[in-house]
């Protein structure tokens, strides 16, 4: 098979394993790298380049950073490439650029297609409740996520998911699918299947204050909320003024209903909150401008702690 010249456009770290994958494969020559300006990270706000970009430099691949893809679209052109794969890069590819490679744009999706289009679909398949996710490759055309399949591959959620360790698996999965994928359609042994428009949703992109917890909830829909929003945002409530972020909960809620919603109190030598229904035991926080400790750390620095009200 001839070589596949290819641009490859993402940022993050769920970029890197595509990237490397399209790399190590000899049947593909990655041209160029196409992802977000270095952005000021830390307190120090120290510049810091993409994830991606750190892997194409090391290994001599050229890089654009544009503010907009479509700043570049005459360097694009120029690479004449056979294929573009997209992960991850947080901006919406113009029709222009779609139509430039021969077998068209392909995108690294971390949702199981038509289901959960969008942003933040890893953190809601965690709030949803679902068993099961993966990814998707598929055509891209000019409407969001809304291309044929390629491809899909599964993996099963449990009970201790978090977005956080989903991410870290939906990344490898994809660079692991991706080469194959790629070659079976451009030999033509793969057919794009249409997606089934009746059963898609959108999911946006999350923000900070997505993260305050809703006391109000369930126990169950809380202790859902806590896993799909760690690491970031983090779920994350108000006590005296101060911002306290619930990194992790007991899976198993309590049936305890008579306290006042939102308010702590001690439960078998733990932390617990009353939630709307049921209760939940708390195992490990952090209250702002401190470091993450276990409650029972928390307690013992915090004994007025327990009879606060959360919200």
């Amino acid at each position: 098979m001839q070589e596949i010249k290819v641009i490859f456009v993402g940022t993050p770290d769920f970029a890197v394993p595509s990237l490397q994958s399209l790399i190590r494969n000899t049947d593909f020559k990655v041209e160029a790298v196409i992802t977000q300006p270095d952005m000021p990270v830390g307190r120090k706000q120290t510049l810091t380049p993409p994830p991606v970009k750190t892997v194409a430099q090391e290994c001599g691949i050229p890089v654009f950073q544009p503010q907009k893809i479509s700043q570049i679209i005459d360097q694009i052109r120029n690479l004449q490439p056979d294929v573009i794969v997209v992960a991850a890069y947080s901006q919406i590819i113009p029709e222009n650029i779609l139509n430039i490679p021969k077998y068209g744009c392909v995108n690294v999706h971390a949702s199981l297609l038509p289901k959960y289009r969008g942003a933040s679909v890893i953190q809601a398949v965690i709030l949803n409740g679902e068993k099961e996710s993966g990814v998707t490759i598929m055509l891209m055309d000019k409407t969001l996520d809304t291309g044929p399949i390629l491809s899909q591959t599964k993996i099963d959620l449990d009970e201790n998911s978090t977005a956080e360790w989903l991410y870290e698996e939906l990344a490898k999965l994809g660079g692991k699918i991706l080469t194959n994928t790629l070659k079976g359609y451009v030999e033509g042994k793969i057919k794009p299947q249409e997606q089934d428009n009746s059963k898609s949703n959108y999911v946006g992109l999350l923000k900070k204050q997505d993260g305050l917890i809703d006391w109000n909830k369930s126990a169950v829909e809380i202790e859902r909320f806590v896993r799909a929003m760690n690491p970031w945002p983090a779920a994350w409530t108000w006590v005296k003024g101060k911002q306290l972020k619930i990194i992790k909960v007991q899976h198993q809620p309590i049936e305890i209903n008579v306290q006042k919603i939102g308010k702590t109190f001690s439960y078998n030598n733990g932390l617990a909150v009353q939630c709307g229904q049921d209760a939940l035991i708390i195992t490990a926080l952090q209250i702002e401008g401190k470091k993450t400790m276990t409650s029972q750390e928390f307690l013992r620095g915090n004994q007025d702690f327990v009879g606060n009200i959360l919200g």
